[in-house]
């Protein structure tokens, strides 16, 4: 097979599975452990087993130290540690399956939080090693589509597992819905036979990980990058984890949020996430995120105003808010990838992931006690007003020279 087409189709296929295990485990288990009679306090403490996603930059360095196979693979830093994560996980999927779900709910929470932590782990570390991938082997120009396929192909994992295998669980049962999910993980990898991606550099291979995290903080203007990912993607994250209760609170059923969120909300985020990508490699990359952060504005005051009576509206409101969201998401993995430094690619990426998370999850904590106490209508104007105020950063940082899509002028 052509290498290029193996890159696309490698890196589809992993961010695709990627994406599996959440899907299911954060679709489907909060309803299933309710429908066991677990209270509500320790289901919503099941959100803390994603954690592994907001700490991976502390091991993040290891993958750019060395490779898990060195007698038979020695510059193969990628693939040894995707392909080794991934079969780890299956496996974990499979042992838990083996554990009644009756049981879980009643004296096995704790071993299956566990279990799912570890999971976590082995995905995030396989995540790790795929953004390396995609730094390394994308050119800058094909930066903005690759993002776009991310964010595509883990919305793509997140809706076959939480979506379709959910909607035959009670034809599949318990074990044998973890055990296709296995599948789907094992399958996800075959791709990644037919595509070698380039060998790491070496330089980073004697040096530790705080040198490591060093260097990436005495970038040129660090602490200005640093605010604009931190900030850019927080108007978004305040805004739209109010919007489920929103929804329900005007009055839409539990069917018909399923619909609009999970099938025309799909469809429309990679919708966006594909022709955002696309478009951040054609206009300059200061101009997308720009442009992306004020149609996300406009998106957030969309819902300014929803009534039941208006179902048109509340569609185009759910529609433009996943187009502009994908969009904004794609063009910040892009500038993400642009600052990696070539011989620390898995460590750089998943430091900047990690604070866009941390953020994103600070941003979405208080955001209940905005609506509470604003309302929803102000929510959503307040949010618009903070995707607006990001735009100065965006300014800041081009004006810096922050924003070439050549991460070689930083070294």
């Amino acid at each position: 097979m052509d290498q290029n087409k193996a890159k696309w189709l490698a890196l589809i296929s992993l961010y695709l599975v990627q994406g599996l295990p959440h899907g299911f485990f954060g679709q489907a288990m909060p309803v299933l452990l309710r429908e066991q009679g677990v209270d509500l306090k320790h289901i919503g403490l099941m959100a803390l087993v994603a954690l592994p996603w907001a700490l991976k930059f502390l091991w993040a360095p290891m993958l750019d130290r060395f490779t898990l196979f060195p007698r038979h693979w020695p510059d193969e830093f990628r693939r040894s540690w995707i392909l080794a994560m991934n079969y780890s996980a299956a496996a974990l999927l499979i042992a838990i399956s083996f554990m009644p779900l009756d049981w879980i709910a009643t004296d096995g929470l704790l071993l299956f939080g566990v279990l799912l932590i570890g999971i976590n782990v082995l995905i995030a570390t396989q995540d790790i090693a795929t953004d390396a991938t995609a730094v390394e082997n994308l050119s800058p120009h094909e930066r903005g589509f690759g993002n776009g396929v991310q964010v595509g192909g883990y919305r793509t994992g997140m809706v076959l597992a939480g979506g379709l295998l959910v909607s035959y669980f009670s034809y599949l049962g318990w074990q044998v819905s973890l055990w296709v999910l296995a599948l789907m993980m094992v399958l996800g990898t075959l791709p990644l036979y037919a595509y070698k991606p380039k060998p790491k550099p070496h330089q980073v291979a004697q040096q530790s990980m705080l040198p490591l995290w060093k260097g990436f903080f005495n970038l040129k203007d660090a602490w200005l990058w640093v605010a604009l990912i931190s900030l850019y993607k927080v108007g978004d994250a305040f805004g739209t984890q109010m919007i489920r209760p929103y929804l329900s609170d005007a009055g839409l059923s539990l069917d018909e949020l399923g619909t609009m969120l999970g099938g025309v909300g799909f469809v429309a985020g990679l919708a966006g996430a594909l022709y955002g990508g696309w478009l951040v490699g054609r206009i300059s990359r200061a101009r997308a995120l720009t442009l992306f952060l004020l149609l996300e504005a406009l998106a957030m005051l969309g819902y300014v105003g929803i009534s039941i009576e208006y179902k048109a509206h509340i569609w185009l409101a759910v529609t433009v808010e996943h187009i502009t969201g994908g969009m904004a998401t794609a063009a910040l993995f892009t500038i993400m990838m642009d600052r990696c430094r070539e011989h620390s690619a898995a460590a750089d990426y998943a430091l900047q992931s990690c604070v866009v998370i941390v953020t994103g999850m600070f941003a979405s904590a208080i955001s209940g006690y905005s609506a509470a106490t604003l309302g929803y209508d102000m929510h959503f104007a307040v949010a618009a007003l903070v995707c607006v105020a990001a735009v100065w950063l965006v300014y800041r940082a081009s004006r810096a020279g922050l924003l070439l899509p050549k991460s070689q002028t930083m070294q």
